[in-house]
């Protein structure tokens, strides 16, 4: 008896790692010390040495039940943009710069070139959000998990100094809320999707073209997480100061706006004033779903939502476009209870 008799193959161990190698390394900053295969990654502090109050920040997620989708399309190279997406965004969010990540693929077996386009799509997202891949972990745990499925997680450490964080103690009433387009459903609330997709959650049924999608459901609900890391860049190069931000991931509107505010202040948002994705209204129809349980599951349409002063409104929305995403003024400020109001 051996280790690999018992269902765990090091030496798939030792390819997965040769063949990730690239992807990691073209993540890499001049902070970055060390290479792949250490027992820990490096990263030098001379990134935020200059800064008068440095904050660490840090986000950790997973990608959820949207796995099930890579694994029935057998398309696993931008999962792992999910990934980081969904924990840099966080980061983003308060203000930060994310330094780098570590991501770890717990899998039934491991199958070096499908943990490769794992990794491959991680580092894709580490690319978009400026931040380096300084390490990770593949655990192969047969018997726990099916010999074809894996889960995926990881978690940023970013940056901020502390005169820059976005807290919303500044908030007012007449504040402008510029909403930035999202990629699709994004990352969350797919095992709401998935139950409204039920008889269509097969290799075929993903593959079908829908003309009001404009494409396959497999690759509209597929496509990866938008990352704003570039975008709040922008903005802040662009000198204005986001008073508050909001992420758009599980539990919509509803609970995540409301996270932005101070009391005393309420988020009127109008949702007439941007596109919601034809895939949102598909799902509302096919599985009958209630308006309000729409927009406190899914982003509709939107990821991140910024708060800014109505002085700054153009010049967010200009540094925005200038990073390749879309804005829309979508609602405001106003005096009241703490909470968001969609009308």
């Amino acid at each position: 008896m051996d280790y690999k008799k018992a269902g765990v193959d090091i030496e798939a161990g030792y390819k997965s790692v040769e063949l990730m190698k690239k992807f990691v390394q073209a993540t890499t900053r001049p902070e970055v010390m060390g290479g792949i295969g250490g027992f820990s990654g490096a990263f030098s502090a001379k990134a935020f040495k200059d800064m008068e109050d440095p904050v660490l920040l840090s986000g950790t997620d997973g990608v959820g039940t949207k796995l099930k989708l890579a694994m029935i399309m057998d398309r696993h190279d931008t999962i792992g943009i999910d990934c980081v997406a969904m924990c840099v965004n966080d980061v983003a969010c308060a203000g930060g710069e994310p330094l780098f990540f570590l991501d770890y693929i717990a899998c039934g077996k491991n199958y070096p070139e499908k943990i490769a386009e794992i990794v491959k799509g991680v580092a894709e997202g580490c690319l978009q959000s400026e931040s380096a891949l300084i390490g990770g972990e593949t655990a192969e745990m047969p018997g726990f998990y099916p010999v074809d499925e894996y889960d995926l997680a990881g978690f940023s450490v970013g940056v901020v100094d502390r005169k820059d964080l976005i807290t919303g103690e500044t908030l007012c009433a007449g504040d402008v809320l510029i909403g930035m387009a999202s990629s699709g459903v994004h990352s969350n609330g797919f095992s709401l999707v998935r139950k409204v997709f039920e008889k269509e959650m097969t290799k075929e049924g993903l593959s079908t073209y829908y003309d009001e999608l404009g494409g396959t459901l497999g690759d509209v609900l597929i496509a990866p997480t938008r990352i704003y890391v570039k975008a709040l860049k922008e903005v802040k190069k662009a000198g204005v100061r986001v008073k508050a931000c909001s992420h758009i991931t599980g539990g919509g509107f509803y609970e995540n706006v409301p996270r932005m505010l101070k009391e005393g202040t309420r988020a009127v948002i109008r949702k007439d004033s941007y596109p919601v994705p034809p895939i949102f209204g598909m799902m509302q129809k096919k599985g009958e779903i209630d308006e309000k349980i729409m927009y406190n599951t899914f982003n509709m349409g939107i990821g991140m939502v910024l708060a800014v002063d109505p002085a700054d409104a153009e010049k967010t929305m200009e540094a925005v476009r200038a990073a390749g995403d879309t804005p829309y003024v979508i609602g405001a400020i106003e005096a009241g209870d703490k909470g968001v109001t969609l009308c």
